[in-house]
């Protein structure tokens, strides 16, 4: 099943069971997709790639907000960011482990022969490509500078 048709699906139960959050959360990402859809070409596909970028946007957008508030105080504006989030990651693959994707990193820099943080840039494109939605790039980012120092 398409994640459009998955949203659709969502929506319509979201908009049945008066549940405000998750109707806001389901239409940002319709909305997101369809501008994305329009920057490319009318005619034109999302790919699962793109959508899943999309969806990973999303979440750091809301996650983001919501440290900022939490940073104000205003835990009042941060609860409904996070459920937000929380809504919309439902729709990306299961994240992996810290200890997965260090492995991954690992294998990477064996593989490129990487020595050092010159070389983190192509670390990182290799590994984000090879963890598309199953990792965020923080955490890649992290992993691969504490493994290419080392």
């Amino acid at each position: 099943m398409s994640l459009q048709t998955q949203l659709m699906d969502q929506m319509k139960t979201a908009m049945k069971a008066k549940d405000t959050v998750a109707l806001q959360a389901l239409r940002a990402v319709k909305s997101a997709i369809l501008l994305a859809k329009t920057e490319s070409g009318a005619t034109e596909e999302l790919t699962e790639e793109q959508e899943l970028k999309i969806l990973q946007k999303q979440v750091k957008q809301r996650k983001d907000s919501a440290a900022v508030y939490v940073e104000q105080g205003r835990e009042d504006l941060a609860k409904p960011e996070l459920e937000e989030a929380a809504i919309i990651e439902q729709f990306l693959p299961e994240a992996l482990s810290e200890e997965a994707i260090e492995a991954v990193v690992i294998a990477t820099i064996q593989k490129t022969g990487a020595e050092g943080m010159k070389d983190m840039g192509k670390v990182m494109g290799m590994v984000s490509k090879e963890l598309a939605g199953q990792a965020d790039g923080k955490t890649i980012s992290t992993l691969v500078k504490k493994n290419l120092a080392s």
